[in-house]
């Protein structure tokens, strides 16, 4: 899969897919976006003391960065599991602009498939295969980031089945968060169970993105 470093507006990286004609992150800003839909809306939305977080598309590691920093910065231990069919070269990573800090480093050169500590707070597992695949539905989240290419773009990824399966094995009181508002994926998310809320989207962005709870066991 061919991918283009981009810079965004508000000067982090992302990357283009012209197989897709689709970006990792928004092009009016990746770091702006990722923090508020997955850490401030999701994070720090958690209750979970020592929260696992799934994140569903690990991609250039922005998500994973992102939540280390919140987990040292509040000292709050976090589990995070990425999964990823298609990692990024080192040359990739490189590229995105990020390698000058060692915690990013250290996020793409961890071994897959272990648990590794890269920071007093933070424990990562990478695990190399498609979120449609059943290994992962035993790993009892209390946080998905769902950060998949656009239902248009990659169908097989937004489905009922799949936000069954996480609904079933996410942990009471867990929480989804995407960047995707469409109401076709909104009465998915409710159809299966979850207590869904439209918020605003992030500065610039998109106008709304979605946060699913778990409320009953």
């Amino acid at each position: 899969m061919k991918r283009i470093i981009e810079r965004t507006e508000d000067g982090s990286a992302t990357l283009f897919v012209p197989e897709l004609d689709e970006h990792y992150h928004s092009v009016k800003g990746a770091r702006t976006e990722s923090q508020h839909i997955f850490i401030n809306m999701g994070l720090k939305a958690s209750a979970a003391p020592q929260p696992h977080v799934l994140e569903i598309g690990f991609g250039t590691g922005l998500n994973a960065l992102l939540t280390l920093e919140a987990a040292e910065q509040d000292a709050r231990p976090v589990h995070y599991t990425g999964i990823e069919l298609y990692p990024l070269a080192w040359e990739e990573v490189d590229a995105l602009g990020y390698s000058n800090n060692p915690l990013f480093k250290q996020l793409h050169t961890a071994p897959w498939e272990e648990d590794v500590k890269i920071s007093p707070h933070f424990t990562l597992r990478k695990i190399k295969m498609d979120a449609i695949s059943d290994k992962w539905l035993s790993l009892n989240p209390d946080l998905v980031y769902f950060d998949a290419f656009a239902p248009e773009k990659q169908p097989e990824m937004w489905n009922e089945q799949l936000f069954r399966s996480l609904y079933v094995y996410m942990n009471t009181g867990g929480i989804l968060t995407t960047y995707c508002a469409k109401g076709v994926i909104r009465r998915m998310l409710q159809t299966v169970g979850f207590r869904v809320e439209r918020l605003p989207g992030p500065p610039g962005g998109k106008r709304e993105i979605l946060r699913a709870t778990k409320e009953k066991p």
